[in-house]
């Protein structure tokens, strides 16, 4: 009788799962869920992947700026060597003086440039009028056949320095537009606004002690048509010494889903979790 009654249970729970499969459409397989949460996955990760290509660029402009202002300001010459950036020797700086405006080019090559972590190739151009009496510079970023770490980032950005914002800091707020070619052909798109302030180590001529804390909104636009929408809901902890943000968290808007992006607790390293709406959680290996 034991032996009956497993059969007539396994029967009624093949007859269950042969219902629920029928009712599903020809057209939506039982995978379609996870299918579609593995795409949200990537396109998640690859938009963290933009965040750090973005924020190194912007670790390396910020430092060629003030490092150029700091020269300047304390000789009384226009620097243009390599002696002064703390950046590998395989970077060119190349400073052009007219009048009260700047121009910086920082050459990484075409064969490959290790910097802090990461390689990059081609250049990232500044221009911005020199005024040392001025509250605010607007310093405008373009870059040129770039690469980083074999992703092609095409288009530049604005970044308008506060000599102290309201905590008596300095801050730069950066408008974004650029878009991203991976070599496998993937492509997304960024556009936005970041804040970022210099909440440590303003002033110490040592660049490896800098931490910003960064904040604002943006949206990451893929090729397949899916966007998504970001805003910052913990402040995002920048410690130039780490590749990655060591801590913060990000709220995600898609049309199909939402959930929060985040950073962890304040360890360097390259782990990330998404958690969904609906709580699942995955975690995210950053690149």
């Amino acid at each position: 009788m034991k032996k009956l009654n497993v059969t007539k249970q396994m029967f009624m729970v093949a007859t269950g799962l042969a219902l629920i499969l029928t009712g599903c459409s020809d057209n939506e397989p039982v995978t379609s869920g996870v299918q579609e949460l593995e795409q949200d996955s990537t396109e998640i990760a690859m938009s963290a992947e933009i965040d750090v290509a973005s924020e190194t660029m912007d670790d390396i402009a910020i430092d060629a700026y003030e490092t150029q202002e700091a020269s300047e300001n304390t000789t009384g010459r226009v620097a243009n060597g390599q002696e002064s950036y703390s950046l590998p020797d395989c970077v060119t700086i190349t400073v052009v003086a007219e009048q009260n405006s700047r121009e910086i080019t920082i050459d990484f090559g075409t064969e490959g440039c290790e910097v802090r972590g990461h390689v990059l190739k081609g250049k990232i151009l500044l221009s911005y009028t020199r005024d040392p009496e001025a509250r605010e510079i607007l310093i405008t970023k373009t870059l040129e056949d770039f690469y980083f770490n074999d992703k092609n980032i095409i288009g530049g950005k604005t970044i308008l320095k506060q000599m102290s914002n309201e905590n008596g800091n300095p801050q730069f707020t950066k408008t974004v537009d650029f878009t991203v070619v991976w070599p496998n052909g993937a492509e997304a798109s960024r556009s936005g606004t970041k804040i970022r302030e210099w909440i440590e180590g303003h002033g110490s001529g040592i660049w490896s002690d800098n931490v910003f804390e960064v904040t604002g909104n943006w949206t990451s636009t893929f090729r397949n048509g899916n966007s998504h929408s970001y805003e910052v809901v913990i402040p995002l902890r920048r410690e130039v010494i780490c590749r990655f943000f060591v801590s913060g968290s990000v709220d995600v808007e898609r049309t199909n889903f939402s959930g929060v992006f985040d950073y962890g607790e304040g360890d360097c390293d390259n782990q990330a979790t998404f958690t969904f709406d609906d709580g699942t959680i995955r975690d995210i290996i950053l690149n």
